[in-house]
C-alpha cells in the first residue's frame, strides 16, 4: 500500500515538471528566455518547451504597436508660447526584442524625452502661423529624427502625428481679432467695388435714358411741325389767307394747352380770357400789340442811333473846318 502511494507522488511530481517545461506564446507576443540568469533565445507565437528550474521566461514582449502622447509646452520664433501635442506610434522589431528589452529599461519615457527635445528643437524656428501650416512637415522631421535614435535600441517609431497647437487665451483673442479686422476690410472693399458697379451701371441707364428721351421729344416736335404745315396747308387749300390761317393753328394749340393744363396732375390755376373765342380774339391781338410795339421801340432805337452818328459827323466835320481855316 506504502509503495502505491510513493509510486502516485513521483508521478505526479513528474507530471508537473513535464508541464512546467511547456509554454505557449500568443500571437503577436514575443518571450525571452534565460538560463540561469543569462539570454538565450526568443520565442514566438506558438508552444515551447523549456527545461524546468533551469530555464525562465524573464519577460512578455508585445510586437503590437503602442501610442504614447506628449506635451510640450515651447515657444515660436515670434516669442509666443504654445503647448504642442504630438502623439506617437512605435512598436518593438520583432528581430531585435532582446535588444529592446536589454537595452532600455524605460523605452516610453526615453521616447517621451526624445520627442520633447526634437519639439523644443524644431518649433522655436518657426512663427506662429508658420507652426500651424507646417505641422506636417515638424511631424515628419521629429519623428526622423527620434526614429532614428530609437532603432539603436530596437524601437520603430511608425508614425508621429502634431494633434494640437494651443498658445494661450490672450494670444487667441488677439489672432482672432486680427482675422475679424482683415476680414473686415475685405468686406469693405467688396462693398466699395459694388457700390462702384452699382452707380457705374446706374449713371450708364441714365445717360441712355436721357439719349431716349431727347430722341423722343424731338420726334414728337418734329411730328408737331409737321402737323402745323399740313394743316396750314389744308387751310390755304380752301381759300383762307395766312392771317385766318394764323389765327386758327394758334388758337387750335391755345386750346390744346388749356386742355393739358386742365388734365394735368400738377395743374395751377391760370387767370386768362379763356371763356369764348372772342376771349381768344383780345389774347391774341394783346399778344399783336405787344410784338408790334416792341417792333416800333426796336425801330425807334435803330433811327435814334442813326440820328446820333448823323448829328456826330456834322459836328466833326465843322470842326475840321474851323481847324482849316
Amino acid at each position: 500500500m506504502g509503495g502505491f502511494i510513493t509510486l502516485g507522488i513521483i508521478l505526479v511530481i513528474f507530471l508537473w515538471i513535464f508541464l512546467s517545461g511547456l509554454y505557449v506564446v500568443p500571437q503577436q507576443r514575443a518571450y525571452i528566455i534565460e538560463r540561469f540568469g543569462k539570454f538565450l533565445k526568443v520565442s514566438g507565437a506558438g508552444i515551447h518547451v523549456k527545461i524546468p528550474l533551469v530555464d525562465r521566461i524573464a519577460t512578455r514582449t508585445s510586437l503590437r504597436v503602442n501610442q504614447l502622447m506628449v506635451k510640450v509646452e515651447t515657444k515660436t520664433l515670434d516669442n509666443v508660447f504654445v503647448t504642442v501635442v504630438v502623439s506617437t506610434q512605435f512598436r518593438v522589431e520583432a528581430a531585435n526584442v532582446a535588444k529592446a528589452y536589454y537595452e532600455l529599461q524605460d523605452p516610453a519615457g526615453q521616447l517621451r524625452s526624445y520627442m520633447e527635445d526634437a519639439l523644443r528643437s524644431a518649433i522655436p524656428m518657426l512663427t506662429l502661423d508658420d507652426a500651424f501650416a507646417r505641422k506636417d512637415d515638424v511631424a515628419s522631421d521629429v519623428q526622423a529624427t527620434v526614429g532614428a535614435e530609437m532603432a539603436r535600441f530596437g524601437f520603430t517609431v511608425v508614425k508621429t502625428l502634431i494633434t494640437s497647437i494651443d498658445p494661450s487665451s490672450q494670444v487667441k483673442a488677439a489672432m482672432d481679432s486680427i482675422n475679424a479686422a482683415q476680414r473686415e476690410k475685405e468686406a469693405t472693399r467688396e462693398r466699395a467695388e459694388a457700390n462702384r458697379i452699382a452707380i457705374e451701371t446706374q449713371a450708364a441707364a441714365e445717360a441712355e435714358r436721357t439719349r431716349l428721351q431727347g430722341e423722343g421729344q424731338a420726334n414728337y416736335r418734329r411730328e408737331i411741325a409737321n402737323g402745323i404745315v399740313d394743316q396750314i396747308k389744308s387751310l390755304q387749300a380752301v381759300g383762307m389767307d395766312i392771317d385766318e390761317v394764323n389765327n386758327v393753328v394758334l388758337f387750335n394749340q391755345y386750346l390744346d394747352v388749356m386742355r393739358s393744363l386742365s388734365e394735368s396732375d400738377n395743374a395751377k390755376t391760370v387767370v386768362l380770357p379763356a371763356s369764348t373765342p372772342g376771349g381768344y380774339g383780345e389774347l391774341f391781338s394783346q399778344m399783336t400789340s405787344a410784338m408790334v410795339t416792341a417792333e416800333d421801340s426796336k425801330g425807334t432805337a435803330t433811327l435814334s442811333q442813326a440820328a446820333r452818328k448823323r448829328t456826330g459827323s456834322g459836328t466833326r466835320s465843322a470842326a475840321d473846318k474851323s481847324a482849316g481855316k
